[in-house]
């Protein structure tokens, strides 16, 4: 799953639930969408026994060792964390047995061999950020928002061999917005996907959970999938109709960016709108009156671009970037 750059929001209230005590959990993940799930374990009552994540990595100008935020949150609240560079280590596996969880958790984390997910009496389960079978792979919250779908969801589910196809435990679903981008689904989705999970391992423990397979609620191979998101997808083809192209952006928002080029630099498009009609000019020329508004031709329409960066630019309203702009 992409991560987005955005500051950790605070949860919501969460209720703490003596029973959970008792229930040894592993957790498994490494950036903010995966922060949000965490905290809602600990302050369910949940005994995290184990916070497994990436290796500090360098990062930054002065390429510094940098924790995930998973482990910043775990350092934080005392809990006890390993960093493996292999999950096949036979020392990492040695000391992960040792924790004896019930249930392992994975949100946002590297795929997990066989005799990492198959450990606990309970299996090992996973917040997907997509109502599966839809959308399985690495991106799907961009899918779905570059698709135009106007409801999406989130999963738990039980892993197996293949990613992504596992027993659906429960979902939730919920409305995206036609302008909505997915930077702004995935702010949503963190704390709606924190809380299924609380509820999943509540279900896991007092047994009133009934495994789905996914075969029986839909053909996989029917449905939209989810591929990493490569350079060429961002690319932004005006001869595409302009409700495509809206979509293209806002699923691509703010990470990695749609993007076109202007005085042969690259140009990011992170938020726009759609004008109807037949443009007077060709797919991919511009018109701008050099104050308020830069919009682009596309196939039955423009796009307006609302918040742009230019290579070598900050991020900015399109007001801003005209007032400086001398093309």
């Amino acid at each position: 799953m992409i991560s987005f750059p955005y500051k950790q929001q605070e949860t919501g209230p969460a209720t703490f639930d003596l029973a959970l005590q008792s229930f040894r959990v592993v957790f498994m993940g490494t950036p903010d969408f995966a922060v949000a799930s965490l905290d809602a374990l600990v302050r369910s009552g949940c005994n995290v026994v184990g916070v497994i994540t990436a290796p500090d990595k360098p990062a930054g100008r002065g390429m510094k060792l940098t924790q995930s935020a998973v482990k910043k949150y775990a350092v934080e609240h005392g809990l006890n964390v390993l960093q493996p560079e292999k999950l096949r280590d036979p020392e990492f596996l040695e000391t992960l047995r040792a924790l004896k969880a019930d249930l392992q958790v994975v949100v946002a984390f590297r795929m997990l061999p066989e005799v990492v997910w198959s450990m606990p009496p309970k299996g090992t389960i996973n917040v997907h950020g997509s109502l599966l079978p839809r959308y399985r792979g690495a991106a799907p919250i961009n899918w779905a928002v570059i698709n135009g779908d106007i409801e999406t969801g989130v999963t738990t589910f039980k892993l197996q061999h293949a990613i992504d196809t596992g027993n659906i435990l429960l979902q939730e679903k919920f409305p995206v917005g036609e302008n909505e981008t997915a930077g702004e689904v995935h702010d949503r989705m963190m704390h709606i996907g924190a809380q299924l999970l609380v509820r999943t391992i509540k279900g896991l423990k007092d047994g009133t959970l009934k495994e789905i397979p996914q075969a029986s609620v839909s053909d996989p191979a029917t449905l939209p999938h989810a591929p990493k998101i490569f350079t060429e997808t961002c690319h932004i083809h005006f001869d595409h109709p302009v409700a495509t192209l809206h979509n293209l952006v806002r699923g691509l928002s703010p990470f990695p960016g749609a993007f076109t080029h202007l005085d042969g630099k690259i140009l990011k498009i992170y938020k726009s709108e759609k004008e109807a009609g037949t443009p007077d000019v060709a797919p991919g020329q511009f018109k701008t009156d050099g104050k308020t508004f830069l919009k682009f031709a596309c196939k039955d329409g423009y796009l307006l671009v609302k918040e742009l960066q230019l290579e070598g630019k900050k991020r900015m309203p399109v007001e801003d970037f005209l007032r400086g702009w001398k093309g």
